[in-house]
């Protein structure tokens, strides 16, 4: 049985991309019970009075979910572990001795595929907007990331302005740089001028978008509209299923929630940020529930 598309932190592109920044990642596989194959992989991270921390992010992976939760549940790490859940139970994870730290995050997470299919999956008004924006005149091009592109310290000058956090751009260069031909940019140009720009990581048979800057003249031609979709449709043509739109912030705009669910992506919510330490687990079993959800 095969493994469904790697999120990016759980992907060898995001491993190489670490190991450039000095952060080695380390990852397993295991054929469990059912022939069902479970991955995880895991990067050290040394954090203020826990010391050396083992994160797991968006994992394990796995078609069977029950079966990551009996791997949970016999798991014993050497020292704390962070957990980032992803695909299992706030009940399995409570038995199994995780302390919960953060509440579930919610992604948008778009199926890819045949072009008419995908035009046919967004809402009227996202596709009412591209219409217009196809027709404004504005001139696309895709082109491999690199550190020195304004698309990066325009992304960097946009998140502290709005107070956000993103994958830093030192992160996106250095995965550009492990990893060539899986880090694009698409930009639109208006008489010469770019007024708005995307990027793409691209991990197996996922992708994920990480950044966008779009200007006033960008904003009033649509054209982010019209580079997602360009986007899209050459991700389906070189094969990819999936296109993560990254998480749905409770303090975002709702333009931001509108515009990533109007591109026909479906709600996937994680089972948020556990830690299981040798200290906590045995407390960790026996919270209220309503501590743990």
């Amino acid at each position: 049985m095969t493994l469904p598309p790697l999120p990016l932190p759980q992907s060898p592109e995001y491993a190489r991309a670490c190991a450039a920044l000095g952060v080695p990642c380390r990852w397993a596989e295991a054929t469990l019970p059912g022939g069902a194959l479970l991955r995880w992989q895991v990067q050290a991270r040394r954090l203020p009075l826990l010391g050396e921390v083992a994160l797991l992010s968006r994992g394990p992976v796995t078609a069977e979910p029950a079966q990551a939760e009996a791997w949970l549940g016999e798991l014993r790490p050497p020292g704390p572990l962070l957990l980032n859940a992803e695909g299992v139970s706030v009940a399995a994870l409570r038995k199994a001795g995780f302390w919960p730290l953060l509440t579930p995050a919610t992604l948008a997470l778009l199926p890819l595929g045949p072009e008419a299919q995908m035009r046919a999956a967004l809402r009227q008004k996202w596709r009412n907007r591209l219409t217009r924006a196809e027709g404004a005149g504005l001139s696309l091009r895709r082109l491999p990331l690199h550190g020195g592109h304004w698309l990066l310290a325009a992304e960097a000058a946009q998140a502290s302005a709005r107070r956000y956090r993103n994958l830093p751009p030192p992160f996106l260069a250095a995965f550009a740089r492990a990893n060539p031909g899986a880090a694009l940019v698409w930009e639109a140009r208006q008489q010469g001028s770019p007024v708005a720009a995307i990027a793409v990581l691209r991990h197996g048979r996922m992708a994920s978008w990480t950044t966008g800057v779009s200007t006033p003249q960008g904003r009033a031609a649509n054209a982010m509209n019209l580079l997602l979709w360009e986007a899209m449709r050459w991700l389906a043509a070189e094969g990819h299923e999936q296109l993560d739109l990254g998480i749905l912030n409770s303090d975002d705009s709702p333009g931001i929630a509108h515009f990533k669910l109007g591109t026909g992506a479906r709600l996937h919510r994680l089972a948020g940020t556990w830690l299981r330490s040798r200290a906590l687990a045995p407390l960790a079993r026996h919270l209220p529930k309503g501590l743990a959800t």
